[in-house]
């Protein structure tokens, strides 16, 4: 925290605490332990650096699974971890609980009007725009630019570092080549060097930096202090400004760059068709959106860029921090990673490499998956805003205005969703394994999607959800077909929940070849 926004809550502690002890007196059979005026500000104050722990520790004290926040200059929050809850928030009652207002605002300077960051009408346009990247023929397409890509960039990188023996960072490595495969298949523009050692380029820089400050504001004990230093302009605002300036002129940049190269095949060129379809369309503050007819979808430039930077924030840190945790939980489970090695050669052998369907037949490899996100959720928590009064399944009273959080981390840790072996890493779970399908592959449960929000769920549920599996199962699978992964000891890397999560310090490896002449 920078000196000015402790100092600030220092005097303003002081100053409540001198106002006598009824103003700090606990409140009885608080969840957290809560004080009048200034609520759990101690608390959340505390353990500001272990918020996803701390909540997971009141929510699993409670016995609803739902915990209400309440602290000094904060929105009441409403947190749960029951999936009743959370299917009521994200279906059932789903047009009382949009994004709402409070969380653009917070995410409005990066996001803009990006499909991530409205409601309504204008996400639900976006939507359908959307659409067209992940039909079926879409992904089939899709993975043969990740067959190309891995062979030409990211097998030669392993090579030469298997050669070599030198150690590398694997999470950079893979969000190098997931953020390359966004830029060629969304923007249809070149790829970034995959050496995780070569400098990070100013646009990666500034969009780390926007992501960081961005997500900071959604976590202040106290939400006044940051808009008060963007009105003046110091401190983390200031860096937020200057960071979000250059994100935004290198995506201008590539915008007017596709124009001097139109093509029609990428999700770049038809958002740019859909902004120059109409002059009308210039009055962007005014009319956002223009439909020339009830079918057409029109975009004003700013909202091309808008979508541009939520499909790079999509695309750029999720898939590849999953995969990292994947390899890094497999090596303390030879087991796992032998029968998953198994699994590989056994549908590469049949359909010689992997494509679209072949993919499908990894059983395994997704029970694997879906295990790493049960317990590392690329997106930790989610929140909505309710527009009026209401009352959730569990009795937990909603007021108009309360911000509704629901949390994948917590869930993951609950011993009633998920058994007493809730903290092991357990692919199994996922599997029936007394069934097979017609191919004699395993087949996964169906699990309930608001116990296992990761994707969320409902009207909102993510559209790249499959595209995100084909695309870890590819990477992944296509790795440990030919190589060991050694992971250089170190201490349990931590989590860090930012817009989107990874692992802490990243993940340094060295590799080896695998023998290609065991048998499945």
């Amino acid at each position: 925290m920078e000196a000015s926004t402790l100092i600030l809550l220092l005097i303003l502690v002081l100053l409540l605490v001198s106002a006598g002890k009824h103003v700090i007196y606990p409140c009885r059979n608080s969840i957290p332990k809560t004080y009048p005026v200034i609520g759990c500000l101690i608390s959340f104050y505390t353990n500001r650096n272990r918020l996803l722990d701390w909540y997971t520790e009141l929510l699993n004290e409670s016995p609803s699974r739902t915990v209400v926040i309440r602290r000094l200059a904060a929105r009441r929050t409403v947190v749960t971890a029951n999936p009743s809850n959370v299917e009521y928030i994200l279906k059932t009652n789903f047009n009382n609980y949009p994004k709402g207002k409070p969380f653009t605002e917070i995410l409005g300077d990066f996001l803009g009007k990006g499909i991530f960051n409205v409601d309504g009408n204008l996400w639900l346009k976006q939507r359908r725009l959307a659409t067209h990247d992940f039909t079926p023929k879409s992904l089939r397409e899709y993975v043969t630019v990740l067959r190309n890509e891995f062979e030409k960039e990211l097998l030669a990188f392993l090579n030469a570092a298997a050669e070599d023996s030198q150690p590398f960072d694997l999470q950079e490595l893979l969000r190098r080549f997931t953020f390359n495969i966004v830029c060629i298949v969304f923007l249809g523009i070149d790829r970034c060097s995959l050496n995780p050692s070569s400098p990070v380029s100013e646009f990666d820089r500034a969009f780390q930096t926007a992501s960081a400050v961005s997500a900071g504001r959604g976590s202040a004990p106290l939400s006044f202090l940051w808009k008060f230093k963007r009105l003046v302009g110091f401190g983390s605002e200031k860096e937020l400004r200057n960071a979000i300036g250059q994100v935004h002129s290198c995506v201008d940049e590539i915008i007017r760059e596709k124009k001097r190269r139109p093509a029609n095949e990428d999700f770049l060129s038809r958002l740019i068709v859909a902004g120059e379809s109409d002059e009308t369309v210039r009055d962007s503050l005014k009319n956002p959106w223009v439909s020339i007819d009830p079918h057409a979808i029109t975009l004003s430039p700013p909202l091309v860029r808008d979508m541009v930077i939520s499909i790079i924030m999509a695309g750029r840190d999720t898939t590849s921090a999953v995969a990292t945790r994947l390899f890094w939980l497999i090596t303390g489970h030879e087991e796992t990673e032998h029968d998953l090695v198994s699994e590989i050669r056994s549908v590469k052998e049949i359909t010689v490499g992997f494509d679209y369907e072949s993919l499908k037949k990894l059983s395994l490899l997704k029970a694997c998956l879906c295990e790493v996100m049960r317990l590392y959720p690329p997106v930790p928590w989610d929140s909505k805003h309710a527009l009026t009064d209401d009352r959730l399944p569990d009795g937990t009273l909603v007021r108009a205005g309360d911000r509704v959080t629901y949390f994948p981390y917590g869930m993951g840790r609950m011993e009633e969703l998920w058994g007493e072996d809730w903290d092991e890493f357990k692919p199994n779970r996922w599997l029936d394994e007394s069934s097979y399908d017609k191919t004699c592959c395993r087949v996964l449960k169906k699990v309930n999607p608001f116990k296992f929000p990761v994707f969320q769920a409902g009207p909102r549920v993510c559209l790249g959800e499959e595209m995100a599996y084909v695309q870890m199962k590819f990477v992944v699978a296509s790795i440990l077909d030919r190589f060991e992964i050694e992971p250089i000891p170190t201490d349990k890397p931590g989590f860090v929940a930012m817009l989107t999560a990874h692992m802490a310090g990243g993940m340094q490896v060295r590799v080896r070849r695998r023998d290609p002449s065991l048998s499945p």
